[in-house]
């Protein structure tokens, strides 16, 4: 089913002057870190140790047997960490008393997947020699911390944004019904390829080019190389109305953009080739009709990364028999393709999503 939708409630919180926003709700967390050893990946390597950091809020509920029931798990974007979905916009919208996602009733579960925060990545020592991860084992090593460490054998949701979005849909076609719906947002179920793909792939090559890279055993970090990646994923993530009423002069755009690429050049040069490069094998399209649990599938129509105008998602939601797609209009408020984690935009879909597949 494909459906796109008007955005009918004001959304003039989002425009609200910093200092009149709250402080940041304190959420009760607890972080714990799961360790694999002799962690074999698709290629062959194997990493003696893996660590696959986590947070979670909420308690577990089992049932008469013991198994536990209310489990929720999100999954982050490329570069990101479960510590992302903590932000007001998401957690203030989700997780509180009567919200779709309430503690009280759910148990929330946030990884940082291989390669991000402090779960094991490249940049603790082995730098290029790091195995060359993609989706599919940093599915398997989430399925490890459900599975061997919290001892849960069955989610209640998934829900992933962005690289998030794309492991929904490996974990849909390679788990089928573990999870009893699938929220994915800001993806398709595609292969990485045309103008994504290209963007990805100068990113890396830009880090590589840069002479103080020295294939991946840099002594200063190659911010060159840095730089031009950071650039390409400014614009990738670009919300170009939005962008436009925020910044509608020369000066205001050239104001706004001071400091947001050199922001975007903190992270270590090898991490952000494998982060990137870990969807080279995804494409979960052929398997699609093995996923017959709910889904609700959300893009926002000003995504540069997945545009509407490819035509792609009504091809690949029918093959899925329970899914349905719906496309956020774009609008001075929405976050291109970050809307994905503006809860306001979609949390209703989100709470009829859990009401059809209770």
């Amino acid at each position: 089913m494909i459906r796109s939708t008007l955005l009918l409630a004001s959304i003039a919180l989002l425009a609200v002057p910093a200092a009149a926003q709250p402080a940041p709700r304190q959420w009760p967390v607890t972080e714990g870190t799961a360790t694999f050893r002799n962690f074999r990946f698709a290629t062959g390597e194997v990493l003696p140790e893996l660590r696959i950091h986590y947070r979670t809020l909420g308690t577990p509920l089992r049932d008469g047997k013991g198994r536990i029931t209310n489990a929720v798990m999100f999954l982050h974007g490329t570069g990101g960490t479960g510590a992302q979905f903590l932000r007001p916009q998401f957690a203030d919208e989700l997780f509180g008393p009567g919200q779709p996602l309430d503690i009280t009733k759910y148990w929330i579960i946030l990884p940082d997947s291989i390669g991000h925060g402090q779960s094991s990545k490249p940049s603790d020592g082995l730098r290029m020699q790091f195995p060359k991860y993609d989706y599919a084992d940093m599915v398997e090593a989430q399925r490890r911390l459900l599975v061997d460490h919290l001892k849960v054998t069955g989610l209640r949701l998934l829900g992933g944004t962005s690289m998030g979005c794309m492991h929904s849909f490996v974990w849909g076609t390679t788990h089928p019904g573990f999870a009893k719906a699938l929220f994915p947002t800001a993806c398709l179920p595609v292969e990485i390829a045309g103008r994504n793909r290209m963007w990805r792939q100068m990113s890396i090559d830009a880090i590589k080019a840069d002479p103080l890279w020295n294939a991946g055993n840099y002594t200063s970090p190659p911010l060159g190389g840095l730089r031009t990646a950071a650039a390409l994923g400014l614009v990738a993530g670009s919300a170009p109305v939005r962008m436009q009423a925020e910044a509608p002069t020369r000066a205001a755009a050239e104001k706004a953009l001071e400091g947001r690429v050199e922001a975007g050049m903190q992270d270590d040069a090898n991490d952000v080739i494998y982060r990137i490069d870990s969807s080279r094998t995804y494409n979960p399209a052929p398997l699609l009709s093995r996923i017959t649990v709910p889904v609700t599938w959300i893009n926002s129509a000003d995504d540069f990364i997945n545009p509407p105008n490819l035509k792609i998602a009504e091809a690949e939601v029918a093959k899925m028999p329970n899914a349905r797609f719906i496309l956020l209009p774009e609008t001075a408020d929405t976050r291109g393709h970050s809307t994905h984690t503006w809860a306001i935009f979609w949390k209703q879909d989100l709470a009829d999503l859990l009401a059809r597949s209770n």
